[in-house]
Parts: structure tokens; C-alpha cells; sequence
């Protein structure tokens, strides 16, 4: 789509005010009267004016999907970098400062440099409508137009067809993550669709990596590929990546590779680090051959992906919970991703039967019954919060709702501090594990309040 689902208003889009890119950002924010709208004539029309920093770009690795985006880009960033490549990366939304969208050649994009790229596409673009989300991504194309660098990582914001990322005519490898049901009020009412949607990275003879698939998906997938003359690579058949004696395998036709479980917790983490070691297989030689086994190996140890099944250690929060007692934070807010969250937290209490205590805030446009129902069972309480400060969120009322829907009892908490307190209460300081989730624009609301 031509926006990703944020604005400079939501929770995650917040900063730190004292910064002076943030009134910049608020200004762009102006440009155009709806958040989304479909068309990428004005991402074409700025670009041009700006001399098409899209041409003048490292090989670029785009990559869409409904879960695992960041996750896959995560690590591909880590491999990449422990074999010593210079690598730039876009992602959005972003959980704590604007400046993470932006990293560039190894590191978030400075204050000066953000506000110097954020004027410029201002003044180019003259007042002429266009999305906040459109605006900002020509910035970061034309920030890394302009560092040197040996990889750009691309996340697409929203679909794929119409995203504004979609101005790369010939990717180094196009990747399609998992994809499920989110934004149907965009991409459609149905898996198909929305599948037809994310094959618009797709292009004509360039590799293309899919993640695992539904089987309706993957014909879709196939079959835009074929029309399309792309190279794909499917998971389940070109390679596989499983868990083994504590041991991440991979294989593909090159062969067998053994390394180390990756950092992120998670089933769901075996395949996004095997969809990352295919699009490193896929890149031109004279890249993929700086990433050697102790270049991945390394990455998989030392990845970082902030509010994906984190547990969070230290901090204000872990004051007002018994020790002993387990915090996790996870942004994940959809059906799939409530699956796999739910599958990683029922293994973990079948190792030490700590129960379950949820904490949710979630946008109104999802689907919070979708999102909770795997959790029926496994859950031995639910507080739900609105998120603080964002005006697109579900009431925790309407996820009270939601939750009994699902088959759980749930309780609306005035905050995430009386969340806790109540949670604490009814364990009666026994040790348990509390997970917070069902938004990004939550998590980073609680990774800005915990430090």
C-alpha cells in the first residue's frame, strides 16, 4: 500500500520531543487528508524530482509478508554483518524513536542527518499531497542513496502491489514471509487475496524467497511466479530448516548446515532464521560467499529484534511483580501471530508449569477474537488495557468482549501498572510468567517505560 498502518500519533510513532525531527514529522503528517491511500503516483512524482535515489541504491533484499518481516530482516542483518557487510535497512512501524525506520550502513540514522533528509524531501515535494508513510520512505531512499553500503534490507509497510516500497524494478531477491489474515480492510477478505496483494514484490527473472505458506497461498505465490518469470525458492521443498538435537539444520540443494538455535525465541523462529539462510543463499555470489558458517552462525547467536517474544530483564516493571515472576513482551496482533505466540508459551509451561497471566492492548481494526482464541486454556487470566495515547486502539472494554468471545475470562485494567499489581495479587506472590502483547504501539509505550 502506499502508507504503513501508522501515523506520527500512534503509541509506537511517538519520541522524544525534545527532538526537532519530530516537528518535522508532525508537519509531513499534514500533507495528506487519509492515512492510506492507494496509489504510488506521488512516491513516483517525488522521487523524479529528487533525481530517483530509488535507482542509485546497494542490491536491495524486499521483503513482505504478514508475520515474521522483521524477524527475517533481523537476521539476515546479522549474518550479513558478522561477515563484514555494510548493510542499510528500512522497517516501520518503529517502537521507540522515529530514527529506527532508518539504519544506515550499520547504524539508526543520526538527528542531523534525519532532519537534514526530512527538509529536503519538505521543500522538494513543496506542499504537494502525499502520506506521511510515503514522504518518509522517499527519505530514507534517499538517505541511503547516498552512504555506501554492500545490502539494503527493505520491509515493505503495508501489502506489497501498491506499497511504496514497490519502486524497486529489479531486487537483488524478493521474499514473501508468511502470510495470513491482517489489513483485510486494504488487501481483501481472504487469504487469496491478500496473497495476491504481497506477490506484488514479485519481479520479472529475479530470485524470489518464500517463507512457509498455506497451501491456497502458495498456489498463488506459484502461480505468480510463473506468469512473471521469477526464480522462487519455497520452503518445504527447495529448502528446509528444523530444530535437531538443540541444533539449527539447514538444508538446500548446496547442501547441509549446522549451527546454533537463533537468539529469538520461538518455533516460529526456525523458519524466519531458515527463510533468512535462504535469501543469503540467493544473493549474487559475490555476497553471498563474504556470509560464511561462522559469519551465520554468529548472527543467529548475537540477532536482536526488540518486542518479539522478549523477556525483559531488568527495569522499573520488574519492581512491581514478584521475583521470580517471568515478564515477556510481544508486539505480534494478529490470528497467525497469536497461534505461534500461544504454541511458544504452552512449551514453555510444559517445561516448568509456570502459569500464564496475559496483559492485551490492541488496535481496534484487528481481530482480538482471532488473536486470543489459541490462548483458551492455556491463559489463567487476562487484563486488557486501551493503549495510552493512541486514538486507533480498542477500548479494554471492547476486548473484554472480545476475549469472552474467544472462550476467556478477562478484566479491564485501568493501566499497566495496576495491570501488574492486579496480576500479582491473584498469584499471591507465587513465581509466573506474564506476557504483554497485541500491539507493537503497546510494546513500545512498555520498552519506553521500563528504560
Amino acid at each position: 500500500m502506499s502508507a504503513s498502518s501508522d501515523t506520527p500519533s500512534h503509541g509506537a510513532g511517538q519520541t522524544d520531543q525534545s527532538n526537532f525531527s519530530d516537528v518535522i514529522l508532525e508537519r509531513l503528517g499534514q500533507l495528506h487528508p487519509k492515512l492510506i491511500d492507494l496509489s504510488l503516483d506521488r512516491v513516483h512524482r517525488l522521487l523524479a524530482a529528487l533525481g530517483h535515489p530509488e535507482q542509485k541504491l546497494p542490491p536491495v533484499v524486499h521483503i513482505a509478508g504478514t508475520n515474521g518481516k522483521g524477524s527475517t530482516l533481523s537476521y539476515v542483518r546479522a549474518m550479513a554483518e558478522a561477515g563484514g557487510l555494510k548493510v542499510h535497512a528500512y522497517i516501520s512501524p518503529h517502537l521507540v524513536r522515529f530514527h529506527e525506520r532508518i539504519y544506515v550502513a550499520g547504524q539508526d540514522i543520526s538527528e542531523p542527518d534525519l532532519v537534514a533528509i526530512l527538509e529536503e524531501c519538505e521543500r522538494v515535494n513543496a506542499g504537494a499531497p502525499i502520506t506521511y508513510f510515503e514522504i518518509t520512505t522517499v527519505a530514507a531512499l534517499l538517505a541511503f542513496s547516498r552512504t555506501p553500503a554492500d545490502l539494503l534490507l527493505l520491509e515493505v509497510g503495508l501489502g506489497g502491489r501498491l506499497d511504496t516500497t514497490n519502486v524497486i524494478d529489479a531486487p537483488a531477491v524478493s521474499v514473501i514471509t508468511p502470510i495470513g489474515l491482517d489489513h483485510q480492510q486494504f488487501l481483501g477478505d481472504t487469504l487469496v487475496q491478500i496473497a495476491g496483494e504481497k506477490a506484488g514484490i514479485l519481479k520479472d527473472n529475479c530470485p524470489a524467497v518464500i517463507a512457509p505458506q498455506d497451501d491456497a497461498v502458495r498456489d498463488v505465490l506459484e502461480r505468480a511466479c510463473d506468469k512473471l518469470g521469477a526464480k522462487p525458492t519455497f520452503s518445504g521443498q527447495d529448502f528446509h530448516a528444523y530444530e535437531e538435537h538443540g541444533r539449527l539444520v539447514y538444508q538446500d540443494d548446496f547442501g547441509l548446515q549446522d549451527l546454533p538455535l537463533p537468539r529469538l525465541m520461538g518455533r516460529h523462529q526456525i523458519d524466519n532464521a531458515g527463510t533468512a539462510l535462504a535469501v543469503l543463499a540467493a544473493l549474487p555470489p559475490a555476497l553471498s560467499e563474504r556470509i560464511d558458517d561462522d559469519a551465520r552462525a554468529q548472527g543467529l547467536r548475537t540477532v536482536r529484534w526488540p518486542a518479539r517474544l522478549q523477556r525483559l530483564k531488568t527495569g522499573p516493571l520488574l519492581d512491581l511483580v514478584p521475583e521470580g515472576t517471568e515478564l515477556w513482551l510481544d508486539g505480534g496482533h494478529n490470528p497467525a501471530a497469536g497461534t505461534a505466540l500461544a504454541q511458544s508459551l504452552a512449551e514453555m509451561n510444559d517445561r516448568d508449569g509456570k502459569p500464564l497471566h496475559m496483559i492485551m492492548g490492541m488496535l481496534e481494526t484487528k481481530d482480538a477474537t482471532g488473536y486470543l482464541q489459541p490462548f483458551e486454556g492455556l491463559a489463567r487470566s487476562l487484563r486488557t488495557l486501551t493503549i495510552p495515547e493512541e486514538p486507533g486502539s480498542a477500548s479494554a472494554q471492547s476486548l473484554v468482549a472480545a476475549a469472552t468471545r474467544a472462550g476467556l475470562t478477562a478484566q479491564a485494567a485501568q493501566d499497566l501498572d495496576h495491570a501488574l499489581q492486579d496480576i500479582t495479587a491473584i498469584t499471591a506472590g507465587t513465581p509466573a510468567r506474564i506476557l504483554i502483547c497485541g500491539s507493537l504501539y503497546l510494546a513500545g509505550q512498555v520498552l519506553r517505560q521500563n528504560g
